[in-house]
C-alpha cells in the first residue's frame, strides 16, 4: 500500500470570514453531486513543497464536505529523484539529458509503486510528472478504477521535446488534465480534457494567518533581522528556476539607493529535490560574506510560521523567477497586503498586475530598481498592498480551487 499522509482537520466554516459565505455554499453546491465519493490524490513528497502545501488543506475540507478523501505519496530512490528532477528542468526547457537508462529508472519505480496501489475510487489525481505513469501500468495490470486527472503544477510554455515526447502518451491516457494556463496546454494533449484551474493558498494556515506583532519580532530577533530597516523577502527553493543569485544582484542594486536594505531568502530542502543543496552552496557563494543577506532553510529552524513571519515583516516581497507554473509565493505575499515585484513569467502573470498589485520584472537591473522604488515609496507600497490582497481574496483562495476541482470531477462522472 502507498504511504498515506495523515492531515490535521479543517472546517468549512472558518473560512467565512476571509472567502465570505458566498464562496463557502458555493463550495457546499459543487461538494453535493460527490458526496461520499472516494478521492484519491497522490503526488511525490508529503512536505518542502507547493503541491504537499495544497493537499494538506485540500484533503481536510474534502472530508467536511463528506468526501472520503485521501492522500498518498509515491517511494522514490535518490536516483528516481535525481530522473525526474531532470524531468523537471526539461519540462521547463532546460537542455537535459534523458536516455534510455534515465526512462528505465522512472518506469522500475513507477511500476513498483503501482503495485502498492490498494483500493478502488470514483477519482483520482495525480500530481505532476513523478507519480504520472501510473495509470498505465495500472492499466496494464487490469486494476484501473475510477476517473483519473493529472494535474501539472510547472511551466510548460518551453518544453525539452525529448522529454515532453516521453510523456505525451502517458499522459493521453488520462480522462482529464489539468493546467494553470492556457498556454501551457500542450498541443499533443489530445485526449483528455482540458481543464485551466489555478492553485491557491490557505487563508487559515500557519502560513498565512496574521500573526501577533509579538511573534514577528521574535522571529527577527532569532535570526539577526533589524526590524528598524527595510527588508526584501524572498520565499522558494533553491533552485536555478527561482534564480536566488539574481535576487541577490537586484537587492545589491537597490542597495545603493537604500543602503540600509536587509534581505531574507528562505526555502526548503524537499525530499524530492536532489539539487536543492547544491543550489544552496552557489547562492550562499554568491552572497560572499555580506551580513545583511540571510539565506536560510528548514535545517534552521525555519517553518510556515517562521516563513509568515518574514512575510508580515516585510516591506517588499520578490519572486524573481525565470519559470514558474505559478508561484504560491506571490500571492502569499499579496495576501499580506504586500507589494510583490515577480519576474515576467508563466503563473505570475496571472497573480501580479503590472502597477496595480506589483511589478513584473525580466532582469536583475530591473528587479532592483523596482525594489528601491517601492521602498523609497511607501505610500505607493501601501497601495499595491491592499490591491493585492483583494485580488487574491478574489481569485486565489483554497474554495475557488477545490470548487473548480470538484466541478471537473461530477462532470467527469465516476466511471468504472
Amino acid at each position: 500500500m502507498l504511504p498515506i499522509v495523515d492531515v490535521a482537520p479543517k472546517r468549512l466554516s472558518d473560512y467565512i470570514a476571509d472567502a465570505g459565505e458566498e464562496a463557502v455554499q458555493r463550495l457546499r453546491d459543487a461538494a453535493e453531486p460527490l458526496r461520499g465519493a472516494r478521492i484519491l490524490q497522490v503526488n511525490s513528497t508529503s512536505y518542502g513543497g507547493g503541491v504537499a502545501e495544497l493537499l494538506a488543506t485540500h484533503i481536510p475540507l474534502l472530508r467536511d464536505l463528506g468526501i472520503d478523501a485521501s492522500w498518498a505519496v509515491i517511494e522514490g530512490s535518490d536516483e528516481f529523484f535525481a530522473v525526474t528532477k531532470a524531468v523537471h528542468n526539461g519540462l521547463q526547457g532546460m537542455d537535459v539529458e534523458w536516455t534510455p537508462h534515465m526512462q528505465d529508472v522512472y518506469w522500475e519505480r513507477v511500476r513498483a509503486n503501482a503495485a502498492a496501489f490498494d483500493g478502488t475510487y470514483d477519482h483520482v489525481l495525480i500530481h505532476d510528472p513523478q507519480p504520472a505513469g501510473s495509470l498505465e501500468v495500472l492499466e496494464e495490470m487490469g486494476r484501473r478504477s475510477g476517473k483519473w486527472t493529472w494535474r501539472i503544477h510547472i511551466d510548460l510554455s518551453n518544453t525539452n521535446e525529448r522529454v515532453w515526447s516521453f510523456f505525451e502518451p502517458i499522459i493521453n491516457r488520462y480522462d482529464a488534465t489539468i493546467f494553470t494556463l492556457e498556454e501551457f496546454v500542450q498541443a499533443g494533449v489530445k485526449g483528455p480534457r482540458v481543464a485551466l484551474i489555478p492553485p491557491s493558498i490557505d487563508p487559515t494556515s500557519e502560513k498565512n494567518r496574521e500573526l501577533p506583532a509579538a511573534i514577528v519580532a521574535e522571529t527577527l530577533a532569532r535570526y539577526g533581522v533589524d526590524p528598524d530597516r527595510p527588508l526584501a523577502v524572498q520565499i522558494s527553493r533553491f533552485d536555478p528556476w527561482k534564480d536566488p543569485l539574481g535576487v541577490i544582484d537586484a537587492y545589491r542594486i537597490a542597495r545603493e539607493e537604500v543602503p540600509g536594505l536587509q534581505l531574507v531568502m528562505a526555502g526548503s530542502m524537499a525530499s524530492d529535490d536532489p539539487e536543492g543543496m547544491e543550489y544552496l552552496e552557489k547562492t550562499l557563494a554568491h552572497a560572499g560574506h555580506d551580513r545583511e543577506v540571510h539565506l536560510l532553510t528548514d535545517a534552521d529552524g525555519v517553518g510556515h510560521v517562521e516563513v509568515n513571519a518574514f512575510q508580515q515583516a516585510a516591506d517588499v516581497i520578490v519572486q524573481k523567477s525565470t519559470r514558474e507554473g505559478f508561484g504560491l509565493v506571490v500571492a502569499e505575499g499579496m495576501w499580506k497586503r504586500k507589494p510583490v515585484i515577480g519576474g515576467n513569467v508563466g503563473g505570475i502573470r496571472l497573480q501580479i498586475s503590472e502597477g496595480e498589485t506589483g511589478f513584473l520584472v525580466e532582469g536583475a537591473d530591473e528587479c532592483g530598481k523596482r525594489l528601491s522604488e517601492l521602498l523609497l515609496d511607501p505610500a505607493l507600497a501601501a497601495r499595491m498592498g491592499d490591491a493585492g490582497r483583494d485580488r487574491v481574496r478574489e481569485r486565489f483562495l483554497s474554495l475557488r480551487e477545490l470548487e473548480d476541482h470538484l466541478k471537473l470531477f461530477a462532470s467527469l462522472g465516476a466511471g468504472a
